[in-house]
């Protein structure tokens, strides 16, 4: 399965996105359930699926001038986890 992890810190929100078998995924969501508090300091979410790329981009965060002046580099970093993450599922 594909597993996501969310953790709202106070330096930003924090995304952790790996492979898991069914019962660990399932078991650590289970157990991170109390520390799920989306938009609070300190939540933890974990998810599971099991569909190609399911677990998904990180949603879009506003632009940076440092973006902004290489409008490429989004598109090769997300080609490139998405390599990582089929060599590792």
């Amino acid at each position: 399965m594909c597993q996501k992890e969310v953790m709202e810190q106070s330096a930003g929100i924090m995304y952790r996105k790996s492979c898991a078998s069914s019962a660990a995924c399932l078991i650590a969501s289970a157990g991170y359930q109390s520390f799920c508090s989306p938009g609070k300091l300190n939540s933890v979410c974990i998810s599971c699926c099991n569909t190609p790329l399911c677990n998904g981009p990180r949603p879009k965060k506003r632009s940076s001038s440092a973006t902004a002046l290489r409008p490429w580099l989004p598109s090769t970093i997300l080609l490139l986890k998405i390599a990582l993450f089929l060599a590792h599922c």
